[in-house]
């Protein structure tokens, strides 16, 4: 037997030598050391031997055994290294040079001036305690109008048309809904803001498209008040414009506060002179806003005797427009990539 386990080593250092491949290497590991192999079943004989062969036999087994191990870990690591080398020869690749027949210019890609105001907008919030929520696109009728206040057959429901699903869902006209999901998982005081695309179904002009982004906002404590919500939109609208805007709040109806407002911005297009963009006016809705109706505390589960709070809803299109001087609104979904390339 301490032949056979001789010539077994010997044809292994021969076997692993000449391999030329990982997966050979394998084939000759299990061959030899799987559960089937030739040196494993040496081993699982080792109870036929007298005690005397048995010491002897299994010493030399197991130093035979950690040899091949040793030296088939050894042969897969040159293995590896020789066929990164080869990979490396092949595919290599000078990144510094232009491509072959490429004269313009190459241009970097960067982020959408969308994404860059919301995360400047995220990181204002967030400096204040705003928690930043996220929520899905396609909502459900629960999360979108009935806990908003809006339930079934009221008039409110007209002024957002809506792009219904086949099941009975929708594109969420808002992302009020957010508000709506956090405070099934939060417990007052809490302030939070939820970003993201929202979808109407109505005719595109200058100030309107059918899909647009919002940034919702909410703060519930005691004792909240009509100054706490204009403070935060101020402070707000001075870091985003770097400098004190003109601003005016209208009553305004929302289904989801009371009192309600149309928080404007004084058109900084035209300078309050009318354009477009403010349909003549000087003035773009930018904001609405108001205080917490006690019904949407309610089924956030929430109890408005003990707790109030406000909420805003920003159109973020627009609020970009106004920063940076933009004339049509349908510029961000245009997919023109000379209008990205500013930003």
């Amino acid at each position: 037997m301490e032949n056979k386990l001789k010539a077994i080593h010997s044809e292994t250092i021969k076997k692993i030598g000449a391999v030329s491949s990982p997966e050979a290497l394998e084939e000759i590991r299990i061959g030899v050391l799987g559960r089937k192999g030739e040196l494993t079943q040496i081993l699982r004989g080792l109870g036929e031997l007298s005690p005397e062969q048995r010491g002897a036999v299994g010493k030399l087994s197991n130093e035979i055994k950690r040899e091949i191990e040793t030296l088939l870990e050894t042969r897969k690591e040159e293995l590896q290294e020789s066929g990164i080398s080869e990979l490396l020869e092949k595919d290599w690749i000078d990144v510094t040079l232009t491509s072959p027949g490429k004269t313009e210019e190459v241009y970097r890609g960067r982020l959408h001036p969308l994404s860059q105001i919301q995360y400047e907008i995220e990181d204002i919030f967030t400096s204040m305690g705003f928690l930043v929520l996220d929520g899905p696109e396609a909502e459900t009728d629960y999360y979108n109008f009935e806990a908003l206040n809006i339930p079934k057959h009221h008039p409110a429901r007209d002024m957002q048309d809506t792009f219904w699903t086949e099941d009975g869902n929708l594109l969420r006209t808002h992302t009020s809904a957010i508000q709506i999901r956090g405070m099934d998982h939060l417990k007052p005081p809490f302030r939070v803001i939820g970003p993201g695309r929202v979808f109407r179904y109505e005719s595109t002009d200058a100030s309107h498209e059918n899909t647009f982004y919002q940034v919702e906002g909410m703060m519930v404590d005691r004792n909240i008040s009509v100054s706490n919500l204009i403070y935060f939109m101020k402070v707000l609208l001075s870091k985003i414009f770097g400098r004190e805007v003109t601003i005016r709040l209208r009553p305004g109806y929302f289904p989801f506060v009371e009192p309600g407002f149309e928080l404007d911005i004084n058109c900084l297009i035209c300078e309050g002179k009318g354009c477009s963009v403010c349909k003549q006016s000087g003035w773009v809705e930018l904001l609405p806003c108001g205080l917490v109706h006690p019904n949407v505390l309610r089924y956030g589960g929430i109890d408005p005797d003990q707790w109030s709070g406000f909420a805003f809803g920003l159109g973020l299109n627009r609020l970009i427009m106004m920063r940076y001087g933009i004339n049509d609104i349908r510029h961000f979904q245009s997919g023109d990539i000379r209008f990205v390339q500013q930003f």
